[in-house]
């Protein structure tokens, strides 16, 4: 993963933010400009959700790229590098929303929550930041846990990862309805009592919180 991608991971630019911070609205895009290191312009474009760079010796306005290449080395190579990703972890900050989970069904699953039952989202555990649960506020039992997991580890032949819905279900129907396509056996949950749904958009959202109503009703002991 390059310094971009690890800087601007999960992150959403905020249009009022980028304004405020200096950015300027050329077309469809926006564009920033600052100098580093003395003689240094470093330019920062934001498009369709994009982070793209460069930088240029403002003496010859030729592009510098040696700073990006891993194993390059000098006292003036490291002051690019440093004051480049400075200033990329400054715009981050300050001009972006952390999202902590990518599928539209996994918005709409906790908007339901929220709206429905008035619960958010806890994130419990510091190393697995992107696991949520949700839980009820009277009996304070989970009903919800959405987790990030790689497809293969749930039985499908599908590289990457997705979001997925783990839900309270009752043991007889667990059975009946599982076909590893759209239900499975709960993903690190118990096998008999709960299944794992995927919310990148398989599962219809109707189906989803039509599940996830049965699961509250059983978090009551």
């Amino acid at each position: 993963m390059n310094e971009i991608s690890k800087i601007f991971a999960r992150k959403k630019a905020e249009e009022d933010r980028l304004h405020a911070y200096g950015f300027k609205r050329v077309a469809d895009k926006y564009e920033y400009a600052v100098m580093i290191c003395g003689q240094m312009r470093l330019t920062v474009t934001v498009k369709d959700g994009q982070v793209f760079t460069g930088v240029y010796d403002t003496e010859t306005e030729e592009p510098y790229t040696l700073f990006l290449v891993e194993d390059a080395a000098g006292e003036f190579v490291g002051r690019v590098r440093a004051e480049y990703t400075r200033v990329l972890e400054d715009i981050a900050e300050k001009c972006f929303s952390t999202q902590i989970f990518a599928c539209a069904n996994t918005a709409a699953v906790l908007g339901y929550a929220r709206k429905r039952y008035g619960d958010e989202p806890e994130f419990l555990w510091e190393d697995t930041p992107d696991c949520a649960i949700l839980r009820r506020g009277d009996t304070k039992k989970w009903y919800a846990v959405i987790m990030t997991v790689a497809y293969r580890k749930i039985g499908l032949d599908i590289d990457g990862t997705t979001e997925v819905l783990n839900m309270r279900i009752d043991p007889d129907e667990l059975d009946r309805i599982v076909d590893n396509a759209t239900y499975f056996r709960g993903w690190h949950m118990n096998k008999k009592r709960w299944t794992t749904m995927l919310l990148d958009g398989s599962a219809p959202y109707s189906e989803l919180v039509c599940r996830l109503d049965a699961s509250y009703a059983l978090a009551v002991k």
